[in-house]
């Protein structure tokens, strides 16, 4: 299949439809490998806030390996899903340990880091150090769907991936580009010096094109097989878990640990706001054994504290 016309197309719209976003303004792998992880299902323009809020705290990945989690931890909240925060601290430790700070290119060095998957990987090697890959995320998924796939119904990855990795153009002088785990010839940080048609300014335009898509025209990455509809939040253990996070860092703020009984009665009180049945204590206790199994926190002869 001659894949130009796509190409040309894509890169059209990407020139159109380009977000000028401040994590799009620096080729530093810290600062991209924290956007990627934040905008994993949440809104840009919160990500826009947050990003920048969490660079001012944390400037590096030296000063981020160096926290303590209670701050790793408060300097997230409001993100949802805690548990990238424990692995963006834990990624960061190794980082600076195995690498002296400084990100590897490689994919199987980058996805052997907490809570790195290929996606992230892949998005690190494009849009910090211009390497071509496999960049497969909803809105890449979106665009390949819509144009190679219309009115197809749960298409797999493994169709999609040939054709990503085919339409994803190599940097200028990199030969062929396409062993996906090599190390850029020139060093870390170098990058491309055309940027008109390189493995960066393609994913933005593929993103870009995919966000616009996905406003109009029905969502068509829910006919990818690899689609799953995010579950409630309100109501869920997920929720709970997260409240009993937010008290545990409020009472680490007054130098104090928690009881379960006075979690448990604080939890009660949140669910009877919220028109919902109190939980039960014996919930408490799993999702604070959860909690504990994760790194999040400590249990001290019965008190519970921040780890």
């Amino acid at each position: 299949m001659d894949m130009n016309p796509f190409r040309t197309l894509v890169r059209t719209e990407g020139v159109r439809l380009y977000r000028d976003l401040p994590w799009r303004r620096t080729r530093d792998p810290y600062e991209i490998w924290l956007s990627e992880v934040m905008l994993q299902q949440t809104q840009v323009s919160r990500v826009e806030t947050r990003w920048s809020e969490w660079l001012d705290r944390f400037p590096s990945v030296f000063a981020l390996a160096e926290a303590g989690t209670a701050e790793v931890l408060a300097a997230w909240q409001g993100m949802g899903y805690n548990r990238r925060a424990l692995a963006l601290k834990a990624a960061a430790e190794q980082v600076v340990s195995v690498y002296d700070g400084v990100f590897p290119t490689g994919v199987k060095e980058l996805v052997s880091l907490p809570g790195i998957g290929p996606a992230t990987a892949q998005g690190i090697r494009a849009f910090a150090y211009g390497l071509p890959g496999v960049y497969l995320e909803t809105n890449v998924r979106t665009v390949v769907l819509h144009h190679l796939f219309p009115d197809v119904v749960s298409v797999p990855d493994k169709e999609l991936v040939p054709i990503v990795e085919a339409t994803c153009p190599a940097p200028p002088g990199s030969g062929t580009g396409r062993d996906l785990g090599e190390v850029h010839p020139e060093g870390p940080y170098a990058v491309p010096q055309d940027e008109e048609d390189d493995p960066r300014s393609w994913y933005y335009a593929m993103l870009d094109y995919g966000a616009y898509l996905k406003k109009t025209v029905p969502n068509p990455s829910r006919r990818s097989k690899a689609y799953a509809r995010q579950t409630k939040f309100e109501g869920s253990r997920r929720q709970k878990r997260a409240e009993i996070v937010r008290q545990l860092l409020d009472a680490q703020k007054r130098g104090e640990g928690l009881g379960v009984s006075s979690i448990h009665a604080s939890l009660c009180e949140v669910e009877r706001r919220a028109g919902r049945p109190e939980v039960a204590v014996d919930l408490v206790a799993s999702i604070l054994s959860d909690l504990a199994r994760e790194g999040f926190c400590v249990d001290s002869d019965g008190i519970w504290r921040i780890a």
